[in-house]
């Protein structure tokens, strides 16, 4: 995954989930945050974060935060990354597969359907950006949503179909993934309950540049 234009800058505040204030080039500014979590341990004051110029000329702020630096590690913290890094490698991988996004199944929209010829695979797809000593854990919030689509993926398998939940996390060089079962239980017994019920549960970390995302290698998940 390629973006277009991309600076450095500092972070200073984060007054609503949705901006940043940012210094770039020695001036205050206003910029989009592309990623709607919590993002306490990496938005710090002084941290090193990268923008993505916007295309909308019309939009109120100029700039994306697409990424930040903690410690050694470059992060990717662009929510709408995973899909799209998901989707580019599953295209590469099974070229001969037809890929279906936002797939109405059940209750819920899934991320994607992948149609072989022996079936449906059914994947829901989950950035990962919470890092504690190389240690990777989903979610940094209480997430509804996210239990609710482990429920539509086990009921997918119990019909006859193939189902992952696919964890991309958006940094390189980490030890493993797990549940992050302090911050919201309910999901961690959920992803546990999938994987007994046979979901495939499936974590990748990423290479990441300022300007680029690259799917790479599986980690171990620890449930």
């Amino acid at each position: 995954m390629q973006y277009g234009e991309v600076r450095q800058a500092h972070f200073l505040e984060r007054p609503n989930r949705f901006i940043a204030h940012v210094e770039l080039e020695g001036e205050t500014v206003v910029c989009h945050v592309k990623n709607t979590g919590r993002c306490r341990e990496l938005l710090v004051p002084g941290a090193t974060v990268y923008l993505e110029r916007g295309t909308n000329p019309a939009r109120r702020t100029a700039w994306d935060l697409i990424a930040v630096e903690k410690g050694h590690r470059l992060i990717n913290m662009d929510a709408q990354a995973p899909n799209r890094i998901f989707a580019q490698w599953i295209r590469q991988q099974e070229p001969g597969i037809a890929v279906h996004p936002e797939y109405r199944y059940g209750d819920s929209r899934l991320d994607f359907c992948l149609e072989w010829p022996e079936g449906l695979h059914l994947v829901e797809v989950k950035g990962v950006t919470l890092e504690r000593e190389g240690h990777c854990l989903f979610p940094d919030a209480p997430t509804e949503r996210g239990v609710r689509h482990l429920h539509e993926l086990m009921r997918a398998v119990e019909e006859g179909h193939r189902a992952t939940a696919f964890f991309v996390i958006q940094m390189a060089d980490v030890l493993d993934f797990a549940p992050n079962d302090a911050t919201h239980p309910a999901f961690g017994e959920a992803l546990r309950e999938a994987a007994r019920q046979g979901v495939e549960i499936v974590a990748y970390t990423c290479r990441v540049t300022p300007e680029t995302v690259t799917l790479d290698a599986p980690v171990p998940v620890q449930l």
